[in-house]
């Protein structure tokens, strides 16, 4: 029969507080002397990293293996070896761990690597500054660090993503700190990391936006330690006191003298807090838990030993032992403390008078019926809190017992633990050696669980967790299969050019059929195959991505790969036009232009929307692209329509002029365009032709940019009539164009007296009717009653009407003896005056 759990129990504060000391794993032989090691711990029942301490010397062919200065070795809390690795990048500063259980080691040039517990690291910089200057010291929480200059300034890193680290405020210190400490950003109501430095007698909090002066006069301090919660801070001074206060200094809660410790032997090694309340001090061979009161608890250990704080106790690591120091919680007092009448143990009792077949147990659980549901919730939770599982089991069955009883209890809590405990007694287990807590397991979340087991490699037991909690398996099957990959190599068959791997296509078919079995479908292919090409194994990450689904993930992958066909054919296939046009500006951007539009112009059909897409975005953005890619694909008129574009838009004479001409070379290139190349030749000439005539004109006539009409038309306006003449010539404008522009443009600068001469200069070939309508529709008639007379005759009566000319009108019909004409005039007349004139000339008829 397992032992009583109050046989580990201790009691404190005159009986009123106990504590337990959980033996967690027997390690006797697993562990090189931790004495000589400089040692980093990881929360939640994580493992420790050793690496030897260069300022001590070492004792060669001891029994336990002695590493070299340059290793770090990660072992389980049972004592398993889990990594080893060599360093080669300078003196490390210090080293520690981050929530999710990698290894995070600094350097004194400012380089920082995480290790994962496979062994493989990101490396990521604080800087040239930091690097130029130097780091001397470290402190490393959970999601970050905070890295002490040769300078004796700070800097922060926030997350392991590589992002820059920030400076904090300047303590202006003259000389390194005694001791420092931090209080992570999730502690604090700032959200801001707070740093703790003893100074002198005092100490300063800085933060990154002020450092003060505590003003505190009982330093300097050898030890700063804050609890798990950031509310109170344990400090050593140099006179051996110890002085735990709250983090404002403004509550000092107790004080114990480290030298009257009987047994302990030099120095205090580590301050460790136990959960929240109580403070472990350890010596080589001694642990020593001082309470809230001053109370103390002695454990002996032999050799030296190594402290781990938990938010719910201490883990102490020994030669031979892993223990867990804790604070018995509330539940398992109340059920096994001697003497107890608390509901839960009344419960326990009438459980185990039951299984006794005694009649006490309806009894008892008569009496304490009105607290029953109380009593059945204290059992599980203290289930919850046992190691063994002979002792869980018991406590759920209690719980069960009490049930019966019961018209209507919520059997969810109950389940649960059921089910957490066969998850936490299974991760327990020394070859697995995570000594995970219930406090700490629900602290931590099953997820976060699951992410340790399987940083560990162990994916069918992490699978297990999942399916049992009903979590997705996702997060398992791809760091299995990125496991799995690295595994595995590929096998060649075949020599020469003919060589083929085969081990890809078998991997790919694993990875695939293991998602399809155990529902990994939403798993990310492009994520495992970014790893298989992280290793080199190029066409594995090729065939994985065929399986992708979404594009989106394909795409940047390819890209990186240096696929470029593929993944332009990728994004073509998405019908997404912002991934196609992320592919086309993303290569675009990387490759020589010539490959740039090589590749899309091999691509065929299937490129065609790429290649569409491209002009549409470089013709709004990039012209210069447009251009190149239409000489490359040898597509003249292309070419030569943009030029002409380019033209429209110029404002620059020189500009305007080169790029007609450039549309012209191209038209000319091609044999079906010889219309539009002659046009190009003559716009060209033109343009010239009115940059001499501006010349001529000192600039104060603009001519350029106007078409051939246009050009006449301000040559008649202002009096070049010469150079109109030259213009018409030059562009051979025929007669009929050239004498309508003549006569609109004497007629807008009213010199009558040069169209009357221009018109006698010989005979018309538009006829004088254009003449007689223009100068009317001008306002002209006076001046337009001239041209009537050399007009045709049927159509001088009409043309005298429209000059206002009615008695001239009427005088026409009669020279011609047109009767007709004339009535019809006569109804058109505006007053009886003229009407009489008209019947007049009508009555002279016969």
């Amino acid at each position: 029969m397992d032992e009583h759990p109050t046989t580990s129990w201790q009691a404190m504060q005159d009986g009123n507080v106990f504590y337990r000391r959980q033996h967690l794993y027997n390690i006797s032989g697993k562990l090189p002397d931790l004495s000589d090691f400089i040692i980093a711990g990881c929360r939640y029942g994580g493992p420790i990293a050793i690496m030897r301490d260069t300022s001590k010397i070492v004792t060669l062919n001891r029994a336990a293996p002695a590493l070299s200065k340059s290793q770090v070795q990660v072992y389980s809390p049972a004592g398993e070896a889990l990594l080893l690795f060599s360093w080669d990048q300078g003196k490390i500063v210090r080293f520690g761990w981050a929530l999710d259980e990698r290894l995070i080691l600094l350097n004194e040039e400012g380089v920082y690597r995480i290790y994962d517990l496979q062994g493989e690291y990101q490396q990521h910089s604080l800087g040239a500054e930091a690097a130029e200057v130097g780091i001397i010291d470290a402190r490393i929480h959970d999601n970050g660090l905070v890295a002490l200059t040769s300078a004796l300034t700070l800097l922060e890193v926030k997350n392991w993503e590589g992002g820059r680290p920030l400076t904090l405020a300047n303590p202006s210190l003259s000389e390194p700190p005694h001791a420092w400490a931090i209080i992570p950003p999730d502690l604090n109501i700032s959200r801001h990391v707070e740093v703790l430095l003893s100074v002198e007698s005092t100490i300063f909090t800085v933060d990154n936006l002020e450092s003060i002066d505590q003003r505190l006069s009982r330093g300097p301090f050898t030890h700063i330690s804050p609890s798990p919660n950031g509310k109170s801070l344990a400090l050593l001074t140099f006179t051996g006191t110890l002085w735990v206060v709250s983090t404002d200094f403004q509550r000092s809660m107790a004080e114990f003298e480290t030298n009257n410790v009987v047994g302990a032997e030099g120095f205090v090694k580590q301050i460790e807090w136990c959960g929240n309340d109580a403070i472990l001090l350890t010596w080589d061979g001694l642990a020593v838990l001082v309470g809230p009161f001053g109370d103390t608890l002695q454990y002996f250990y032999t050799g030296s030993l190594f402290a781990v704080t938990e938010t719910d106790g201490v883990r102490v690591m020994g030669p031979e032992v892993c223990d867990l120091l804790q604070k018995v919680p509330a539940s398992t007092l109340s059920i096994f403390r001697p003497g107890s009448t608390s509901p839960s143990a009344i419960l326990y009792d009438a459980w185990e008078s039951f299984n006794n077949r005694s009649p006490k147990a309806d009894e008892s659980i008569r009496s304490i019926k009105p607290e029953l549901a109380k009593a059945v919730d204290e059992c599980i939770e203290a289930a919850g809190q046992e190691w063994e599982p002979y002792w869980q089991r018991r406590l759920l069955n209690a719980a069960k017992f009490g049930r019966g009883y019961l018209d209507f209890h919520n059997p969810v809590d109950f389940v649960n633990m059921g089910q957490t405990l066969k998850v936490l007694n299974a991760v327990r287990f020394y070859e697995i050696g995570i000594p995970l807590t219930y406090s700490q397991y629900n602290y931590t979340s099953p997820s976060h669980l699951i992410t340790r087991l399987t940083s560990r490699n162990l994916h069918l037991l992490a699978l297990r967790v999942s399916s049992f909690l009903n979590l997705r398996p996702d997060v398992v099957l791809k760091h299995w299969a990125c496991a799995k990959i690295a595994r595995t190599r590929p096998s060649a068959t075949g020599t020469g050019k003919d060589v083929e791997l085969t081990g890809d296509d078998e991997v790919c078919k694993m990875i695939v059929e293991k998602f399809e079995q155990l529902g990994g479908t939403d798993v990310s292919y492009a994520d495992i195959a970014k790893r298989a090409w992280e290793i080199g194994r190029i066409s594995l990450a090729t065939k994985l991505l065929d399986h992708e689904t979404k594009a989106s993930d394909q795409v940047p992958l390819l890209l990186t790969m240096k696929e470029d066909r593929l993944a332009l054919n990728k994004a073509v296939d998405s019908g997404d036009t912002d991934m196609v046009y992320y592919v086309l500006l993303h290569l675009h951007k990387r490759l020589p232009l010539g490959s740039f539009f090589r590749l899309i112009e091999d691509g065929g059909d299937n490129l065609a929307p790429a290649r569409r897409l491209l002009e549409v975005y470089a013709r709004e953005q990039d012209r210069e692209m447009l251009r190149d890619f239409y000489y490359s694909d040898d597509r003249r008129v292309e070419s030569a329509v943009l030029s002409l574009d380019e033209a429209s838009r110029a404002t620059d004479q020189t500009a305007k002029l080169t790029s007609v001409k450039t549309a012209q070379k191209f038209f000319s290139e091609d044999k079906d365009r010889n219309f539009e190349a002659k046009m190009m030749d003559e716009n060209a000439r033109l343009l010239t032709l009115q940059q001499q005539l501006e010349k001529e004109t000192d600039g104060k006539i603009s001519f350029f940019g106007l078409s051939v009409n246009d050009t006449i038309r301000q040559c008649l306006v202002n009096s070049l009539s010469k150079r109109a003449d030259k213009v018409k010539t030059e562009f051979r404008v025929p007669d009929k164009r050239f004498w309508y522009l003549k006569l609109h443009s004497l007629t807008e600068v009213r010199d009558f007296e040069g169209l009357d001469a221009f018109s006698k200069s010989k005979r018309s070939p538009i006829g004088y009717e254009p003449f007689v309508r223009h100068l009317v529709e001008k306002g002209h008639a006076k001046e337009a009653i001239p041209y009537v007379s050399r007009c045709d005759s049927p159509k001088k009566a009409d043309l005298y009407v429209e000059c206002g000319e009615w008695r001239l009108a009427g005088k026409e019909c009669k020279d011609r003896g047109d009767k007709a004409k004339l009535e019809e005039i006569r109804k058109k007349c505006p007053n009886s005056m003229i009407l009489r004139e008209l019947d007049q000339i009508a009555s002279t008829m016969k």
